[in-house]
């Protein structure tokens, strides 16, 4: 799967002498898009290789890999279950899914809830429950929270092609460390890959070295995570509003958003040289944008607008 790089062109890019080009990710398919498409792939062919009928992951109430896994279930024949933090949300199913596009794309495309409380959900990964769900549901394969794993990464690693060969810079967001990680490992010897954390916290570099071993050719970009996972300002929703409508691209507010706002802040503060040619990953994620707006409106901010 070779997805497009669209050039995108501002004011800041012709002042600087700076080329950026974002791989249309976020194209690969209209529902598991992006790196969840790339994260999935070999996991689901080693389900189907140990013989698993189903699948069993992690997630928030508006996780992007939540909604990819039971779209990618449905397409490939297996049964999904999906752990959600947040046990209220349990409480009146009908109402959480007229209110929540993300469950109820996960729910319409066959997925299975088990709603817990944020305590449990921190034990979430133990033996005893992930032995509890297996009395419910029966014998499945694990997909960890995020989807990235090993195989995950492996998936990752084909993001980049050939013709990427020709940018300096690769930027990616990072969430669960697992994208980033196959992007590293893809590079050839004269790029460099900046990372955009969606979450406050130094763990996640730790994370992509498990990974990478013996990889110094990425660096972690902290300062543009706008408060921590899900966090945003005007600020943020602004530059998405404007980004969209100069370049014709839908960004969203966990991640792409935050990436693109932090790639643009640091070429106004001259940190690459003239010219520099940066690609930057479009990673999906735009269906949890009905969401988000949701939660805007009633606040009365302003919402993302669409294309």
């Amino acid at each position: 799967m070779i997805t497009k790089n669209q050039q995108v062109f501002l004011p800041i890019l012709e002042d600087k002498k700076v080329e950026l080009f974002i791989k249309r990710e976020d194209l690969i398919h209209p529902e598991v898009s992006g790196n969840k498409f790339r994260k999935l792939k070999y996991n689901i062919a080693e389900a189907k290789k140990l013989k698993k009928k189903s699948l069993l992951t992690f997630g928030g109430a508006f996780s992007n890999h939540i909604a990819a896994t039971a779209v990618a279930g449905k397409l490939t024949g297996l049964k999904t279950f999906g752990v959600i933090r947040g046990d209220e949300l349990g409480l009146n199913l009908k109402k959480t899914l007229e209110e929540n596009a993300t469950l109820r794309e996960a729910h319409e495309n066959g997925m299975k809830f088990h709603f817990i409380s944020r305590e449990l959900y921190r034990q979430k990964t133990s033996f005893g429950f992930i032995e509890k769900m297996k009395n419910k549901w029966g014998d499945f394969y694990l997909v960890p929270e995020g989807g990235t794993n090993c195989l995950a990464v492996e998936g990752c690693e084909e993001i980049l092609t050939e013709e990427d060969a020709q940018f300096d810079y690769v930027c990616s967001a990072v969430g669960t460390g697992g994208t980033i990680s196959g992007i590293i490992k893809s590079l050839k010897k004269h790029q460099k890959v900046l990372g955009f954390p969606a979450l406050k916290g130094g763990f996640l570099s730790e994370e992509i070295k498990k990974y990478t071993i013996r990889k110094d050719n990425w660096k972690l970009q902290k300062n543009y995570h706008f408060g921590g996972y899900a966090k945003y300002n005007e600020e943020l929703i602004t530059f998405i509003n404007d980004f969209s409508l100069e370049t014709g691209v839908l960004l969203d507010p966990i991640y792409t958003g935050k990436m693109l706002f932090g790639i643009v802040d640091l070429i106004k503060k001259n940190h690459f040289e003239k010219g520099t040619k940066i690609l930057a990953v479009h990673t999906g994620g735009l269906q949890g944008i009905d969401g988000f707006n949701k939660m805007l409106s009633k606040k009365g901010e302003q919402i993302i607008k669409s294309l």
